[in-house]
């Protein structure tokens, strides 16, 4: 079959001919329809993000993925073959937390194996291009948004990167009240989104009025909560300035550089925090599901292109690049 396979150790990635996965004792194999492309598989293909407990040298990407059951292992119950399932992003092994396509093998193939814990049947109505990138580009920012940093509705919010977990994060906001909502990218494309998305209010973060908008818009008080999606330095400087008393920073967005806090007397003084995030818990996909069945929340404005498997290293490219601005690329074997 093929299979997206990124090498670790030399930082070559390339869509291969690899031998098909089966199901063993527990699993159960998907015949894979739909994978996303995120900026965290650009940034393992950078090697800005190395694998923690990867066995081998190298990784089939892909952590968001849908498709069809068609190979059910000894032992699993409750799951059966032609099901239309999405699989979870990771999944806990003996204490430690692994992200499929990063610590194991990923959605980026034709065939694709799975704990049956990590497994879940989707509804008819909601297409594979849509769930597969439910688990993180839409579970990370709903689990940020309401697990780490406990947003509460007619609060102010800033958001800094409308991207892939950015966009859903404005949408997510939305939806539960949190106002303004203050959306913060250098990209114009970006920004007409986020007001599409529900954002009352789109700033450039390079324009010199920044801080005198945000504190009209705020009522001179300042941001209640502000997530960063980027993953950028500068950001998380102009997200501290911009909080109220008591404001809360939420880092979403990976880096490997320093965070610094521009004025540590005036943050310790309006007791602010900064908090950190990773990913989501199997509970957040399932309230999105639960939310999709309902008519809360609908996903088509983010399917931005669909790519052939084999064309995977395109599609990497143009997320890097940014080109029109995509909320998520997707991939179809």
């Amino acid at each position: 079959m093929l299979a997206g396979r990124l090498h670790v150790s030399t930082g070559s990635f390339a869509v291969e001919e690899v031998d098909e996965p089966h199901a063993g004792p527990g699993q159960v194999r998907i015949a894979v329809r739909a994978a996303g492309v995120c900026l965290s598989d650009v940034h393992l293909i950078q090697g800005m993000l190395k694998p923690l407990h990867l066995s081998g040298d190298s990784v089939t990407l892909g952590h968001e993925t849908a498709g069809v059951i068609d190979e059910v292992g000894a032992g699993v119950t409750g799951l059966t073959v032609g099901e239309r399932v999405l699989l979870q992003a990771g999944e806990i092994r003996d204490g430690v937390v692994l992200t499929r396509g990063v610590d194991y093998d990923g959605g980026w193939a034709q065939f694709a194996v799975a704990t049956a814990g990590t497994v879940v049947p989707i509804p008819d109505t909601l297409s594979f291009e849509q769930a597969c990138f439910v688990p993180d580009a839409v579970s990370t920012p709903w689990a940020a948004i309401t697990t780490t940093a406990g947003v509460r509705p007619a609060r102010a919010v800033g958001v800094w990167g409308v991207g892939g977990l950015g966009a859903h994060a404005v949408q997510l906001l939305r939806m539960i009240g949190a106002a303004p909502i203050i959306a913060i990218d250098p990209l114009p494309l970006a920004r007409e989104r986020a007001v599409r998305f529900g954002a009352d209010l789109a700033l450039d973060p390079g324009d010199p009025a920044f801080a005198a908008l945000v504190a009209e818009a705020t009522g001179g008080a300042g941001l209640a909560y502000a997530f960063d999606f980027a993953g950028v330095a500068p950001v998380r400087v102009q997200a501290t300035r911009a909080l109220a008393k008591g404001g809360r920073l939420t880092l979403v967005g990976l880096t490997d550089q320093p965070l610094t806090i521009p004025d540590g007397t005036r943050f310790s003084y309006l007791e602010q925090e900064i908090r950190g995030h990773y990913g989501s818990g199997p509970e957040h996909v399932l309230e999105l599901l639960s939310l999709v069945a309902l008519g809360r929340v609908e996903f088509s404005r983010s399917v931005s292109g669909t790519w052939p498997l084999a064309e995977a290293a395109e599609a990497v490219r143009r997320l890097d690049a940014k080109e029109d601005s995509p909320i998520r690329l997707i991939l179809i074997p």
